[in-house]
This record gives C-alpha cells, sequence and structure tokens, in this order.
C-alpha cells in the first residue's frame, strides 16, 4: 500500500510513530496552513507563526513515539500549538517590560547626571564664593592641601609657617 493510497491520520500516524519521514511530510502538508492561521491569529507576526510552525513540526517529530493513535492528532497539535504560541507571547511581553525596564534605568540615570551636574555647578559655584572671601594666604593654603594633597605640617614646612596657622 504506497502512501498515496493512505487517506486517514490514524496511518500516516502509525508510519510516523516507526520514523517514515514521507508520511510525516503528508501530515505536515496537510496541516501546516491551518496551524500557521491559528497561531498568526494569537501572534500577529508572520516570522514568529512561522517559527512556531516549524518548533511544533520538530517537537511532533522529536515525539513521534509518543503519538497515541487512539486520540485526535489534531486536538494534540493543536494543543501543542497553542502552547508554543502562549510561551513566546509571555517571553515577548517579558521581553518588552525588561526594555522599558532598561530605558526607564537609562532615563532615570541620565536625569540623575543632569541633577547631580546641577548640584555640582552649585557648589563650585559657592565654593568659588567662600574663596574669594578668603585672604590671599588661606587661599594658598586652601588649595596646597585640597588641590595638591599636602598635610598640614608639609604646607607649614613649605610656606615657613606654623602647624596652627595652617589649622587655623
Amino acid at each position: 500500500m504506497g502512501l498515496n493510497n493512505l487517506k486517514t491520520n490514524k496511518e500516516l500516524l502509525a508510519l510516523i510513530k516507526k520514523g517514515d519521514r514521507v508520511a510525516f511530510y503528508h501530515i505536515y502538508e496537510k496541516y501546516c496552513k491551518r496551524l500557521y492561521a491559528f497561531v498568526y491569529k494569537y501572534i500577529k507576526q508572520e516570522e514568529d507563526a512561522e517559527e512556531i510552525v516549524q518548533e511544533v513540526s520538530v517537537k511532533i517529530w522529536e515525539s513521534r513515539s509518543k503519538i497515541d493513535l487512539h486520540t485526535s492528532f489534531e486536538s494534540f497539535l493543536f494543543t501543542i500549538s497553542y502552547n508554543a504560541t502562549m510561551s513566546l507571547l509571555r517571553k515577548r511581553v517579558n521581553e518588552k517590560k525588561y526594555i522599558e525596564h532598561l530605558k526607564f534605568s537609562q532615563q532615570n540615570i541620565e536625569n540623575n547626571d543632569v541633577t547631580n551636574k546641577i548640584h555640582y555647578d552649585e557648589l563650585n559655584a559657592k565654593l568659588k564664593d567662600l574663596l574669594n572671601e578668603l585672604t590671599p594666604r588661606q587661599r594658598e593654603i586652601f588649595k596646597l592641601n585640597r588641590e595638591e594633597g599636602l598635610s598640614h605640617k608639609e604646607i607649614a614646612e613649605k610656606l615657613n609657617v606654623s602647624v596652627n596657622t595652617v589649622k587655623k
């Protein structure tokens, strides 16, 4: 009996269980368009729908030994398709949430950078104002300490003044 004479899923599935690739091709051809339409109804993207149909085909082939000839193959097939579709949708939602989280985080970082820059500029302006209120000698001591990192003792030695004068 050739494959052209096989008309029932049950006969094709019995051959698929034995590893018959031609029978599998016939089942695939019989259902691929319906599966695609079913998946596309949920996904609304051609590439994703095609990917799921391929994924389902691979799952069917890999689990061919578990096919039950006494239950509805269509039910089995569309259940696997539905599960694969929902899995992809969950993945897309999580990816979208993650992308939104990254965008939000990036905005916060940028906002914090702007805020930090404003605070820095304000503090810098206040520091300049305060430095202008110091005597030239006090400014020199401040700069040696803060900008050059010299200790009170090193500044006292460099300027030939006492450590107490530097501290004041």
